[in-house]
């Protein structure tokens, strides 16, 4: 017997209904990074990590009583195509919150989307600062929490030549525009300074290496690394072939954590060194807690409808890292700041923001009026095993976007 008309409707009526109740229990939230491309070996571990954070959150029953349901995309390395995927996620899918983007070209080519559309972006990943939009909070590390410190320290060890090496895009250039400045400050005058720039995804660097090379030959020079993404292997490969060690030119690298390691000859570059806020080294009971769980996770992820096979990346010798840390920590203060204010309206959870604490698993963090957080920063050494000893750390440093506030 076919089904009465009014038993179809009353049927279709109850799956909508059913539909919206489950709609109603949700909240969601966009993931933005890439997960192919040059950059997909840096930014393919953020979008696990978030994953993981929101199945953390949704285990202890979400986010004011609902679910976190991610959306993620793929701006496949592709600067105008965040854009384009930033206004995806905030017109069409409606997220409450974009967690996202790495480089600062990516950053800047959907912040225009953000602040048309007043949405929020939580960026984790270092930067190059002159920049602050309502519409954005600065989770990672600024110059002055990253790249001041090392140069303090490599002066402070009686280097005298600086070798200012990097992708060529925004976040290296003003970075070094800003360094350039603090070290005439500091009296190494421009003929001890070299500022050099590859493209993204550059692979022949036996030119550059052997200019490196003659800038060291004297002694008592260093190199500034900003460069981003997969172009680091081929770099660091050249590097250690032309007999270029820790020990006659370390390098300090601003982009390259334990994560991107993985894919480097890591025995062959011990000693160099890195500033973060956060290393997978240290030895806290919320760190070994944050490592333990991740690594647990990432072996059989448990978000339902995502396609984790799309990483290509095999869970076994996962790692943790500062932006990793950064992206979670982001999270937490979302939601910390969504239920203080009682809403997910952006607005609201804007103001809530600021003042928010969180304990991460090195330090607690507090998020200023300025969009970035107050921080401990570490220069880590680089072990042949791929990860970091701390070597000197900086306590509660207060993330400063605008360089004229900390240049004298």
């Amino acid at each position: 017997m076919k089904p009465s008309f009014s038993k179809i409707l009353a049927g279709a009526a109850a799956g909508l209904m059913a539909l919206t109740a489950s709609a109603a229990d949700t909240v969601k939230v966009g993931v933005l990074h890439s997960l192919s491309g040059t950059m997909a070996i840096s930014e393919t571990s953020l979008k696990d990590v978030l994953l993981f954070t929101f199945d953390e959150i949704n285990k202890k029953g979400g986010v004011m009583g609902k679910m976190i349901e991610p959306v993620v995309v793929d701006p496949a390395s592709n600067w105008p195509l965040f854009a384009e995927k930033a206004e995806q996620l905030l017109v069409k899918d409606k997220v409450a919150v974009v967690f996202g983007c790495w480089t600062s070209v990516s950053r800047k080519s959907c912040l225009p989307v953000f602040e048309k559309e007043n949405g929020l972006l939580f960026y984790p990943v270092q930067y190059e600062g002159e920049e602050l939009s309502k519409n954005i909070f600065y989770t990672a590390e600024a110059v002055n929490q990253q790249a001041i410190p090392p140069v303090d320290y490599m002066l402070s060890e009686g280097k005298k030549k600086f070798y200012l090496l990097g992708s060529d895009y925004v976040y290296p250039r003003t970075t070094n525009k800003i360094l350039k400045k603090y070290l005439k400050s500091k009296g190494i005058p421009d003929s001890d300074i070299e500022e050099i720039y590859t493209p993204f995804g550059h692979t022949d660097y036996q030119t550059i290496v052997a200019s490196i090379k003659k800038f060291a030959a004297g002694g008592n020079a260093c190199i500034i690394s900003t460069l981003n993404g997969d172009t680091n292997v081929p770099f660091f490969k050249e590097f250690a072939n032309a007999g270029l060690t820790s020990e006659n030119c370390p390098v300090v690298s601003f982009s390259i954590s334990e994560d991107e390691f993985r894919g480097l000859p890591a025995k062959q570059l011990a000693g160099h060194l890195g500033c973060w806020t956060y290393f997978m080294s240290i030895k806290t009971p919320e760190n070994e807690m944050f490592v333990h769980d991740f690594l647990s996770w990432v072996q059989a992820p448990k978000v339902s409808g995502i396609d984790y096979t799309v990483s290509g990346v095999d869970p076994k010798g996962r790692v943790t890292c500062s932006p990793m840390n950064l992206s979670r920590m982001g999270v937490y203060l979302w939601k910390q700041a969504v239920e203080k204010a009682g809403s997910f309206d952006v607005d609201k959870v804007r103001d809530a923001l600021i003042g928010q604490k969180f304990k991460g698993p090195v330090c607690e963090v507090t998020m200023q009026e300025n969009h970035h957080l107050i921080n401990d920063v570490f220069i880590g050494e680089t072990l042949p095993t791929g990860q970091f000893k701390v070597i000197k750390t900086f306590k509660g440093v207060a993330g400063e976007p605008f360089s004229e506030k900390f240049l004298k």
